[in-house]
């Protein structure tokens, strides 16, 4: 085990409809650490004092109808891992309580980071609703000997929890940075690093925003032979002039897990998605086919999701066949054919009347 560091720490704890849309806001618990190492210092200003900045203005831009709660620990004693206080439970309106609440903290105990982020995680998990907890934190776990360990204990105990996590001045500190990323790697969520005030701000930004959407158009064509035998999967810039595809068309849209996001039987199909990746099935009733493809929808991607179905080999042209209903056993009989599309080398094969398909005797 590489040696442990005292770690400062800020967590959103946010509960989030596993299909949420932008517009869907979260309930928010902010578990701020209060821990000594809190009073180290970036630029002559104390790294306390910074958050009590960047958390004074991030909750000054909830949502008043919103719901946010608080816990800090580290705040009370030193040397005391079970030192965890929920301050304010989550409820509309806390902005301003919470805000009083962390200009008062005097940072001065241990760090009990894991503990109090699974706290908060499984006290949401009674909602039935995905827990995504925002880290930002200036050194390791000073209590539990292996966080990374307890994250991927909850993931497999089934709590629907992420972790994103900001490194606020960790540079160079590579037991740190490593532990931080193997929390959020574990839990299915980012890692950002934060080395002042400014790059603080931005990035508790970044992860607390609501995900943006777009509106994705998903269009099912009919394409040459060029294409081969595989549907084949296209996001250009403007739709392609390919004739669409005949009959019924059902869309089925899932995050990366397999969870259902979206359906549609609409040919082209319109929708609007938060940003993120997809897993993207389409359904062709006259192709009697299906193809599935992983999809990134981002702000600067193309806006056109195009399946390409080959073409369905066409029935050979119907000939018919001319010939006497029977004749002498050795004796010579004519046999002609005429249709339409025939071509000069087409031919007749003459196989036993109990022959399998494709066996071969005389031809003519």
């Amino acid at each position: 085990m590489r040696s442990l560091v005292t770690a400062g720490l800020i967590a959103l704890t946010s509960a989030l409809a596993p299909a949420a849309l932008a517009q869907e806001r979260p309930s928010t618990i902010l578990v701020l650490d209060a821990s000594g190492s809190m009073w180290g210092q970036i630029d002559g200003i104390n790294k306390i004092t910074i958050a009590r900045d960047v958390v004074g203005d991030i909750v000054s831009d909830f949502p008043a109808d919103q719901n946010l709660g608080f816990v800090t620990y580290g705040h009370r004693e030193r040397g005391q891992c079970a030192d965890i206080e929920t301050l304010v439970e989550p409820a509309p309106g806390t902005a301003a309580e919470i805000a009083g609440i962390v200009e008062g903290l005097n940072p001065r105990g241990m760090t009990p980071m894991t503990d109090a982020v699974v706290t908060a995680a499984q006290a949401l998990r009674h909602t039935e609703q995905a827990a995504t907890v925002i880290l930002v934190s200036d050194g390791i776990e000073t209590c539990n000997p292996d966080p990374c360990a307890a994250a991927r204990a909850l993931e497999e105990a089934g709590v629907d929890f992420t972790a994103h996590v900001i490194g606020f001045d960790v540079r160079g500190e590579a037991d740190a940075l490593l532990q931080m990323q193997c929390i959020a790697e574990e839990t299915g969520g980012r890692f950002l690093t934060a080395d002042n005030a400014q790059e603080l701000n931005e990035a508790l930004r970044e992860v607390t925003a609501a995900p943006a959407s777009g509106s994705f158009t998903f269009t099912a064509n009919l394409g040459g032979e060029e294409i081969g035998d595989e549907t084949v999967w296209e996001r250009p810039a403007a739709p392609l002039e390919l004739p669409l595809l005949s009959g019924e068309v059902i869309w089925e849209i899932s995050d990366t897990s397999f969870n259902m996001v979206q359906t549609g039987t609409a040919n082209p199909f319109t929708t609007d998605l938060p940003f993120g990746d997809y897993i993207v099935t389409v359904h062709s009733t006259a192709q009697d086919d299906f193809s599935q493809t992983e999809a990134s929808l981002a702000l600067d991607s193309a806006r056109n999701v195009h399946a390409i179905f080959p073409p369905i080999m066409s029935q050979p042209p119907a000939a018919q066949v001319f010939g006497p209903a029977q004749t002498l056993v050795g004796s010579a009989f004519t046999v002609s054919w005429e249709g339409e599309g025939l071509a000069p080398r087409d031919y007749v094969t003459i196989v036993p009347a109990d022959a399998e398909d494709g066996a071969y005797a005389d031809y003519d």
